[in-house]
């Protein structure tokens, strides 16, 4: 894991800018954190060759009101700025393209993105982002708070649980006074009376073999000494996600951290059912989805159509 010195923040002239901002500025003051890249894509910035003629700058001026907005915006919510570089970027075309070929230059340690859920919006972009970031991503729903005390860590006891885990111990470190919950959601598979036990039993049993696995793969890790409570949930529906993001609820959780799958360029493209599924139902709690940084697919998926 690494300290996010180099930040992409994905404004859009909303009010969840300001949200974003605040993170943005929490983020950076414990990571000792040198650039910020305060990004607004437009998606279409076609003028008639005709207006242009008789308006030169006008795209100039366009662009240059788009950076004057942000910077005041900023201004006001970002504090301290003291060894921080800001930048001010606003570029023409698909957000999630822009973004990707920003981070793959500026080599980004992490993307900030906004969940949408009373503004207008798909939130089609954090998933794309998830997919082919080349670092970690922070999505951010409207009108979260910008605090640590609390954070979930759904695990499976692989190596990209893993990740996730590490980066949730060094975000405590520096916090301080923060408390980890590794969440295991488990199954009882379908065939459990075959074996002659009742759906009691076999939960149990299911249960004690997540919290053997549990220790096994805790002594992989350095702790630090950060608390770290393991907690097992029986999946009733199919559906672990939902029980990530109510455990996460339950326990007064400040956000979520989950590794993405892809650690190689042969396998970057996939993040993980898991943490699709949590980038799409989840619109309550910040939700990290971390990258050892430069793992992505490469180059050649800035070409795809995305």
């Amino acid at each position: 894991m690494y300290l996010i010195k180099k930040l992409i923040v994905c404004l859009d002239q909303t009010s969840l800018d300001k949200t974003l901002i605040q993170h943005a500025a929490f983020i950076a003051r414990v990571n000792q954190t040198k650039k910020v890249y305060f990004v607004n894509v437009i998606k279409n910035l076609s003028v008639p060759k005709e207006v242009l003629e008789e308006f030169p700058n006008l795209v100039e001026n366009m662009i240059n009101e788009r950076q004057g907005a942000m910077e005041t915006m900023v201004k006001e919510y970002f504090g301290s700025t003291k060894g921080i570089s800001l930048n001010f970027v606003v570029k023409e075309g698909s957000l999630s393209k822009k973004v990707l070929k920003l981070a793959e230059e500026k080599s980004a340690d992490m993307i900030i993105i906004g969940r949408k859920i009373e503004l207008p919006g798909t939130g089609v972009a954090s998933l794309r982002l998830a997919r082919r970031a080349s670092c970690s991503l922070l999505i951010v729903p409207e009108g979260s708070l910008p605090k640590i005390t609390k954070i979930l860590v759904p695990s499976d006891f692989s190596e990209y649980s893993k990740d996730a885990l590490e980066e949730a111990i060094m975000i405590a470190e520096r916090h301080g006074n923060v408390e980890i919950v590794c969440q295991n959601v488990f199954t009882v598979p379908s065939g459990y009376h075959f074996t002659g036990k009742s759906y009691e039993e076999f939960t149990q049993i299911m249960q004690m073999h997540a919290e053997i696995n549990y220790k096994k793969f805790i002594r992989k890790i350095d702790t630090k000494g950060i608390k770290i409570s393991p907690i097992y949930t029986k999946d009733d529906d199919d559906d672990p996600v939902q029980e990530i993001v109510s455990k996460a609820l339950e326990i007064g959780a400040d956000g979520i951290i989950i590794g993405a799958k892809g650690r190689t360029a042969a396998t970057a493209l996939f993040i993980g059912s898991m943490a699709e599924r949590l980038i799409q139902f989840n619109d309550s709690l910040p939700l990290l989805v971390t990258r050892p940084k430069g793992k992505n697919a490469g180059i050649l998926d800035y070409i795809l159509e995305i």
